[in-house]
C-alpha cells in the first residue's frame, strides 16, 4: 500500500496521471479504437467550437475559480467518505462509501452539469438541452439552468417519466420543460435520440449537455474532467482515514460518468482493483439486461464508437434494467479502452441482488441508495464475502428518494414492515 507519508511516490503518480489526462483522448477524441466523432458536418463545426472553448475557457483562472466556488458554496463539496460498520460486520471486508448522494440534487450529475452550464454561459448560449433516464441528470441540469438564468429542455422516455415521477416534478419546479419521448422502448436511448434531434434545430443558441461520458468528442473527455473531483477527493480522504489506498474501488456503470469520476484517481495505482458493475437485469437473455461489456461488440451510437449491444442488423438492441439510469445499450469509449487494457474489471449485478442491496444498506446504515448505486453496493457485498480482509470503496453515486415509490409499488416493503 502507498503510505500517507510517501510523498515521492505520490508525486511520481501525480505526474504520470497528469500525462495521462493530457494525452487521453488524442486530438481526434479517440480512446484507442473507441470514441471519436461520427456526426453531420453542420454539427461537427459546433462540436469543434465547443472543443476550442473548453480548452481555452475552462483552463482560465476565472472559470476555475468560479467552478471551485460553486462546488464549495452551492454543491456542498467535498462529499465525505463513510465507513459502513454494520454492513461490514454483516458481509465481511471493510466497506466504505463515497457519499455522492450528499452532493446537491442527490447525485454526482451536478458535477458536470454546473461545469457545462458555466461553459455555456461563457459561450453566450441561451438554452441547455439534454436527455435523462433516472431523472438525476435532468434535475441537475435544471438546477444549473436556474442558477445561471438559462432556459432548459429535458427529453425523457415515457417509461422513465412514470418510474421517476418525483424527479419529473423537481425538474418542472426548477423551471425546465420536460419533453416526453413516446417511441421505441421509451427509455434512455430514445431520450438521447430525441434530444439530439432537438439540438440540431438550433445549435447556435443551444448547448447539448450530455449526461455521461458518451457522445461525440469532446463530451466523453469534458464530462470525465468535471467528474474527476470525485476521485481526487476520495483518494485523499481514504488515505487520511486509513493511511493506505483501498484494495478495491467499485462503481455502477451505464454510460459510465460516476465510474470514470472515481476511477480516474486510481488508474495508475496497480494495488487498487477497479470494478465497474453493469446491470444484469432479469437474465442474460437479449432484451432482459444491459451488460454492454459482456455481450456488446464495437459499433457506433449517438456520434461515437464503443462496445454496443446490437441486433442482427447492427442496430442498437433492446435493453432493460430496473435502474433507469443504467439502461443504455452503449458505454463510454474510455471504459471500452480500459476494458481492452485489462485495467478495469467489468462485472454485473442483477435486479434481485440490487433490490436486496437497496434494502440492506437502508436498514443497516440509514442510507437509501439510488437503484443505480445499489448495483455497486450489491457487488461490493458479494466481493466482501469473497475477500473479507480487503478494503472496498464504493461510489454511492446517488440517493434513492426518486426510487422509493417505484420500489414499494413493484416490490413492496419487507414482511416485518407490512405485517
Amino acid at each position: 500500500m502507498v503510505e500517507n507519508c510517501n510523498f515521492d511516490s505520490i508525486q511520481t503518480e501525480n505526474k504520470t496521471m497528469s500525462d495521462y489526462f493530457k494525452t487521453t483522448p488524442n486530438e481526434a477524441g479517440e480512446f484507442g479504437e473507441f470514441g471519436g466523432s461520427y456526426i453531420p458536418e453542420q454539427l461537427q463545426k459546433e462540436m469543434d467550437a465547443i472543443t476550442d472553448a473548453y480548452y481555452s475557457i475552462s483552463k482560465s483562472h476565472a472559470f476555475i475559480s468560479e467552478l471551485r466556488s460553486i462546488r464549495k458554496h452551492f454543491q456542498g463539496r467535498p462529499t465525505p467518505v463513510y465507513f459502513c460498520q454494520r454492513l461490514s460486520e454483516l458481509v465481511g471486508g471493510r466497506i466504505y462509501l463515497k457519499r455522492e448522494d450528499l452532493n446537491h440534487t442527490g447525485a454526482h450529475k451536478l458535477n458536470h452539469c454546473m461545469g457545462e452550464a458555466l461553459l455555456a454561459k461563457h459561450l453566450g448560449k441561451k438554452r441547455l438541452i439534454a436527455e435523462t433516464g433516472a431523472g438525476q441528470h435532468g434535475v441537475a441540469l435544471a438546477t444549473a439552468a436556474a442558477y445561471f438564468g438559462l432556459e432548459c429542455e429535458i427529453h425523457m422516455g415515457e417509461v422513465d417519466i412514470a418510474k421517476e415521477h418525483p424527479n419529473v416534478v423537481r425538474m418542472k419546479i426548477l423551471g425546465a420543460e420536460v419533453v416526453p419521448v413516446p417511441h421505441g422502448l421509451k427509455t434512455l436511448k430514445e431520450a438521447v435520440d430525441s434530444a439530439f434531434e432537438a439540438y440540431l434545430k438550433d445549435p447556435i443558441n443551444t448547448i447539448y449537455c450530455i449526461g455521461s461520458v458518451v457522445g461525440p468528442h469532446p463530451f466523453p473527455m469534458m464530462v470525465r474532467e468535471f467528474q474527476r473531483v470525485i476521485g481526487i477527493e476520495a483518494r485523499e480522504q481514504f488515505l487520511e482515514m486509513t493511511g493506505e489506498l483501498p484494495d478495491n474501488v467499485i462503481a455502477c456503470v451505464g454510460g459510465g460518468s460516476n465510474a470514470m469520476g472515481i476511477f480516474s484517481a486510481f488508474l495508475k495505482d496497480s494495488e487498487c482493483a477497479l470494478h465497474a458493475v453493469e446491470p444484469a437485469g432479469l437474465s442474460y437473455k437479449p432484451g432482459e439486461h444491459a451488460c454492454t461489456m459482456k455481450f456488446g461488440t464495437p459499433g457506433i451510437i449517438h456520434g461515437f464508437k464503443c462496445k454496443l449491444l446490437q441486433d442482427k442488423d447492427g442496430a442498437p438492441a433492446p435493453i432493460y434494467s430496473v435502474a433507469s439510469g443504467l439502461d443504455y445499450p452503449g458505454i463510454g469509449p474510455e471504459h471500452c479502452m480500459l476494458e481492452a487494457q485489462g485495467r478495469v474489471n467489468y462485472v454485473d449485478a442483477n435486479d434481485k441482488e440490487s433490490i436486496d442491496a437497496f434494502y440492506t444498506l437502508s436498514r443497516l446504515e440509514g442510507i437509501i441508495p439510488a437503484l443505480e448505486s445499489a448495483h455497486a453496493v450489491a457487488y461490493g457485498m458479494k466481493l466482501a464475502q469473497e475477500k473479507p480482509r480487503e478494503s472496498i470503496l464504493i461510489n454511492l453515486s446517488g440517493r434513492g428518494d426518486k426510487d422509493i415509490d417505484f420500489i414499494v409499488d413493484q416490490y413492496g416493503l419487507p414482511e416485518d414492515e407490512t405485517a
